[in-house]
């Protein structure tokens, strides 16, 4: 098989890795260089450096909506594309292309939570699972019928980096065994239960300790390693990168003893947190050098 990939952060890599294991990949998309890092060079994307590890061809156009960005996709001849987490969005133009279309593999169980963030989305809602959906790609936002999917399980202290992980394996396994039996039904996506991950905002990321402890475990945790949950602490923005609901009351935002946080109903212990220039510390380490007020605002 003939593939196109089109992919640019850290979890498509493994899936980029796995197809090349199985199949011709003629050419990789990516997002271009950005400027990165306090000295702002331009740096490459994930995918790119592990496309040229491979030593496969490499295309980071900025719109695939000209004329000449659409010859050049053509002029691959590929019998597939296979889209992850790539960052433009395919023109109908470019859907055509491919002998057996585009297929993009989505960090949810589709219809649920089309979009940028399903797996941030997911772990702030409370779902208790997730899972990968195989769509044949349309015009539309995620809106494909579906070719395959597989569930798991959220973990009760599951991060959105824990989930990312363990989902981007398991979309590398899910989609080499899609494709082994290609043509295969794509069934349309049911009408019921439809809902819309957006990007995650950074205003989003402050804690608002008035919530109920649930709420903001959940928060914490959909929101670790980026942009990351934080809140103040002597004026000092700590960020928060685990934690886990518990047990505990007081007034709102009170300190109860360690990194734990009574909340509107309930507490939050924070398990892991990064002050500002600093490494991620564990809560022992965090106290060690920081004084914690009696109250949290």
């Amino acid at each position: 098989m003939k593939i196109i990939f089109m992919g640019t952060p850290e979890f498509s890599v493994p899936i980029l890795k796995a197809l090349s294991q199985h199949h011709e990949i003629i050419a990789v998309y990516c997002q271009p260089p950005r400027p990165a890092g306090r000295g702002k060079a331009d740096r490459a994307s994930p995918v790119q450096h592990c496309a040229e590890a491979l030593g496969l061809p490499v295309f980071h156009p900025v719109s695939l909506r000209t004329v000449e960005a659409q010859h050049a996709f053509a002029a691959l001849e590929a019998d597939l594309a296979v889209v992850v987490a790539y960052g433009l969005i395919l023109p109908q133009a470019v859907l055509d292309q491919p002998r057996l279309g585009c297929l993009n593999i989505h960090a949810s169980l589709l219809p649920r939570w089309r979009g940028a963030a399903p797996i941030h989305r997911a772990i702030m809602a409370g779902d208790t699972e997730t899972g990968i959906s195989i769509m044949q790609m349309e015009a539309g936002l995620d809106t494909g019928p579906v070719l395959a999917r597989e569930a798991t399980a959220i973990g009760a202290e599951e991060t959105t980096a824990d989930l990312q992980d363990r989902l981007s394996m398991l979309g590398a396994k899910l989609i080499t065994a899609t494709i082994d039996l290609l043509p295969l039904e794509a069934i349309p996506q049911s009408e019921q239960g439809v809902t819309y991950a957006s990007k995650i905002d950074k205003a989003e990321a402050r804690v608002d300790w008035s919530k109920p402890a649930a709420l903001v475990d959940r928060q914490i945790r959909g929101l670790s390693p980026f942009p990351g949950a934080w809140c103040e602490v002597n004026g000092e923005r700590i960020k928060l990168l685990r934690s886990r609901a518990t047990t505990g009351s007081g007034a709102v935002g009170q300190v109860l003893n360690g990194l734990r946080i009574a909340c509107g109903d309930g507490a939050v212990e924070i398990t892991l947190a990064q002050r500002e220039g600093k490494r991620p510390m564990s809560a022992a380490d965090i106290l060690n050098g920081l004084k914690m007020p009696e109250t949290l605002t």
